[in-house]
């Protein structure tokens, strides 16, 4: 099996997530293949905050001018990533760390004018998530991009875990979040939805911000042939061993 786990920025900044999480997957990569996507949203707000730069959002995206992207390539590619490898190897793992910059990973175009340097993915090489866990390495992507003139973007991550995943020929593409999963108009936790469902609950209005760009890449995963899609609970010990097991947790998404 291959399974692809795109790990949201308010579960790593929960101090003991990031050590539990760690063990959790390398057990699972000890039997399947593994590719690891992380974000850092509030780590970024944060340091943002700290140096008195405002964080604005456009449909649940940052809006990332060029003093953003400088902190982007220090908290999602730098602290971020060195802090989820250092939990990677104290597990046990190989952890390689990497970005989208890294051989082509993945390249993105830019995504629009008022986002500033904000990409979309649109092509992804798998070939160095291939070569590594064939050498049973664990590749942890953060979400940044580029392309072939040199250029970096910030990438929804999200949309990041769609491209590798899409790349890898993930069998299921696992985004854990701080949520118990997709909430319906009545406040209830969907245990599955198809795509039209997924599309009406952003039309609706029910699922803005962070929920709607996850459904947008969620429906953006199964157009590009990732098997399964599951929205669940990161905060919830051993939910991983219960995915790869084959028993759903939270929202699985289907065509």
């Amino acid at each position: 099996m291959k399974l692809l786990v795109k790990l949201g920025g308010t579960l790593l900044d929960d101090p003991l997530s990031p050590s539990r999480l760690a063990s959790e997957i390398t057990a699972i990569s000890k039997t399947a293949t593994v590719v690891v996507v992380h974000g850092g949203g509030k780590q970024m707000t944060r340091f943002l905050a700290e140096r008195g730069i405002e964080s604005r959002f456009l449909n649940g995206l940052r809006v990332t001018t060029p003093e953003v992207l400088d902190a982007v390539l220090k908290i999602f590619g730098g602290s971020v990533n060195a802090g989820l490898v250092s939990a990677f190897r104290a597990a046990g793992a190989m952890p390689v760390g990497l970005t989208g910059l890294d051989a082509g990973l993945v390249d993105a175009e830019p995504l629009d004018p008022e986002l500033g340097h904000v990409g979309r993915p649109v092509r992804s090489n798998p070939g160095l998530l291939d070569l590594l866990t064939r050498e049973g390495y664990l590749p942890v992507v953060a979400c940044i991009a580029g392309d072939a003139n040199g250029g970096i973007f910030n990438i929804n991550g999200d949309q990041m875990a769609v491209a590798c995943a899409s790349a890898l020929g993930a069998d299921k593409l696992v985004f854990l979040t701080d949520v118990e999963g997709v909430q319906d108009e009545s406040g209830e936790v969907r245990s599955t939805l198809t795509v039209a469902e997924a599309l009406n609950l952003i039309r609706s209005g029910v699922a803005t911000g962070g929920m709607q760009a996850k459904l947008e890449a969620a429906v953006r995963g199964l157009q590009q042939g990732v098997a399964e899609i599951l929205i669940s609970p990161g905060a919830r010990p051993g939910v991983l061993e219960q995915i790869a097991a084959g028993r759903p947790v939270g929202s699985r998404l289907v065509s």
